[in-house]
């Protein structure tokens, strides 16, 4: 079974089921850390002074040594069998890791049979040509190798991680190679995993965060694809056959929507092999499936106050915010962090905790897809003063939009999120996804290359038109979930 890879851009909230790869996390570095550690014991004048000097030059190096990071050689073509290719050479260590995405994300669903997509992507690694799933987990398991994947509304993705070493990595590739290209949905293991995925929606029906999760996915998408859970719903899952799976899998696990990700230890004539024998056998000759419609990004504004037992009033506030290659991608990604995807040096975490204590969280993100995926508010405050959190919550975005950062937010937001691109590329796992990212959604191969760059030139002028152009506060829709007493429908 396969795990899902769950990011967002800006400061993703724990444990919300949304995914989007290939969108930046935010990793602290050193400006605001550094900037707060305390002092301890003795006296405070030439230790403060040292200490002030000392992190002022480690801001400085920080920001400013990042310019000169290596970022990886990408590699790119195109296999004989259609599949767009991109490769890392890299034998500092004996490890392969390797992904194959394809366009069958949960917005490919149909309407009435929401779930199939979820389902032929949880069933790949459950039995596959001469393979049991107990024959897959053992295999795997006796060579050291991990094969995952991750699902969300754009895409099903497959990955591999093993040693280098011919005997190994060939094993792995085999084993990987049959669940990718030659699945066998048993019907048995269907029926399974529907009880399994039919009890969980029942459970999350009961829960305050998935209940605002749906509705504020279906406010703001409506009858778009996008809207659709990801999970599927209880009544659409029951009707799922074995002959819905296969249909799907013929029509969108096809080589010519594959994006083969590789890096690690292994030649350019290896890597060409490998990305043969992983898309060579996937189907061809099928339809391909139909483009998304096009998402309305600007919805009229809506207010759902939903009742449930719960101690506090879970609320979400979005709409409609910005596709994967937005041209504002960098101003607003940069804008976020300051906003509400910073953490504690972001502006909502600052006026709605620090100040007055309202909620113990409070973020925003942007989850870019191929179309306009949300821009969200998220928090959780007592039932008691959760009018006044949202309100102000929805000041401060107005004043935000309106008015921009300060030079002094801006300025130390750019070190953060500058200051911690080394750490987004210090592994093969991390080249590896943004590889999968940059192929899938069409990027270009100097991304990594131009990433620094693009944020130090981002400005206040560039932030805040970006924002008006994408976001109305004025035309948002709002969720609460466990809304004060005598108010909620």
């Amino acid at each position: 079974m396969f795990a899902n890879n769950l990011s967002g851009a800006g400061s993703p909230p724990p444990c919300r089921g949304r995914a989007g790869e290939g969108v930046e996390t935010w990793l602290p570095c050193c400006s605001t850390p550094i900037l707060t550690f305390p002092l301890q014991g003795g006296r405070n004048g030439y230790r403060h002074k040292f200490l002030r000097y000392f992190q002022l030059l480690v801001a400085a190096l920080c920001f400013s040594s990042t310019f000169a990071v290596a970022t990886p050689a990408i590699q790119h073509w195109q296999s004989a069998s259609g599949a767009r290719v991109l490769f890392v050479e890299d034998h500092d260590i004996p490890m392969l890791d390797v992904a194959v995405s394809l366009p069958a994300g949960s917005s490919f669903d149909a309407a009435d049979k929401s779930g199939v997509a979820g389902l032929t992507h949880h069933l790949l690694d459950l039995g596959a040509e001469g393979l049991s799933e107990d024959d897959i987990s053992r295999g795997m398991a006796d060579i050291g190798a991990q094969l995952g994947g991750s699902f969300d509304p754009d895409r099903a993705s497959i990955s591999l991680r093993t040693l280098s070493s011919a005997e190994e990595r060939d094993k792995a590739l085999d084993i990987m190679a049959r669940v990718l290209q030659r699945p066998l949905f048993p019907e048995a293991i269907l029926n399974r995993e529907k009880a399994r995925v039919i009890a969980a929606l029942k459970e999350a029906e009961t829960k305050p965060d998935s209940i605002a999760d749906k509705a504020f996915q279906k406010a703001v998408y409506g009858t778009h694809p996008y809207a659709l859970p990801v999970s599927g719903e209880v009544a659409s899952v029951e009707k799922i056959t074995v002959q819905d799976l296969s249909d799907f899998y013929r029509s969108h696990y096809q080589a010519s929507g594959a994006v083969v990700a590789i890096m690690g230890d292994v030649s350019r004539a290896e890597a060409e092999a490998i990305a043969g024998q992983l898309t060579g056998k996937l189907p061809v000759g099928a339809a391909a499936a139909a483009a998304l419609p096009n998402v309305e990004t600007r919805i009229a504004a809506s207010e759902q106050r939903i009742s449930h037992p719960a101690t506090q009033s879970h609320i979400l506030v979005g709409a409609p915010g910005m596709a994967r290659n937005d041209p504002d991608y960098f101003p607003l990604y940069v804008g976020n962090h300051i906003l509400g995807g910073g953490g504690f040096t972001s502006r909502l975490m600052n006026e709605v905790r620090e100040k007055r204590g309202l909620v113990y969280s409070v973020y925003s993100y942007f989850l870019p897809l191929k179309q306009p995926g949300a821009f969200q508010i998220g928090l959780q405050t007592r039932k008691e003063q959760a009018d006044e959190a949202l309100q102000l919550v929805r000041n401060i975005l107005a004043d935000f939009i309106a008015k921009g950062p300060t030079e002094k937010e801006l300025l130390a937001a750019k070190q953060n999120i500058i200051g911690g691109f080394p750490l987004r590329i210090d592994g093969n796992r991390k080249i590896l996804d943004y590889l999968s990212a940059i192929g899938f959604y069409d990027l270009p191969l100097t991304y990594l290359d131009d990433f620094t760059r693009k944020v130090e030139q981002v400005n206040v002028a560039q932030v805040r038109a970006a924002f008006a152009r994408r976001i109305d506060p004025q035309a948002m829709a709002t969720v609460i979930v466990g809304a004060p007493e005598g108010v909620a429908k």
